[in-house]
């Protein structure tokens, strides 16, 4: 299995850096993690890994409890490659037609989240769902 994340813009605030940094490793412990980051929208299905399953985080995504994402995350890394992009757009979201293509749509909140607060968001659920799968006492719910 590896992850990579796909998000418009950077992260330059440095306390919020340092908690996706933290999670980062904390997910390479166990499997490969990457970020890349880029500066269009058009940028974003460039982005994405060739054979890579495609999940897409919009407002409009599936809800999932940490849980049901542990177990969708497991059945993401068995198929094909075992290569999963996250896709983060910006203000505007992602580009109808990735959005379209993308095998999943998955959503962290029903709140509208900055890029930056979303992209460290989902590298915690990334980590809650390995320590899960791996039986970790990190998790507070089943």
């Amino acid at each position: 299995m590896r992850f990579v994340i796909v998000a418009m813009g950077t992260l330059k605030d440095r306390g919020l850096r340092a908690v996706a940094d933290d999670y980062a490793r904390r997910i390479r412990r166990h499997v490969p993690v990457d970020e890349v980051e880029v500066r269009e929208p058009a940028a974003l299905a460039r982005a994405i890994p060739r054979d890579a399953l495609v999940v897409a985080l919009e407002v409009g995504g599936e809800l999932l409890s940490s849980a049901e994402l542990a177990r969708r995350v497991e059945r993401w890394g068995s198929q094909g490659k075992g290569k999963v992009a996250f896709v983060i757009g910006g203000a505007d979201g992602i580009p109808r037609e990735l959005s379209s293509a993308a095998h999943a749509r998955l959503s962290l909140s029903c709140l509208t989240l900055p890029h930056r607060l979303a992209r460290v968001l989902l590298l915690e659920q990334i980590y809650r769902s390995i320590a899960l799968l791996r039986g970790e006492p990190y998790p507070r719910e089943g």
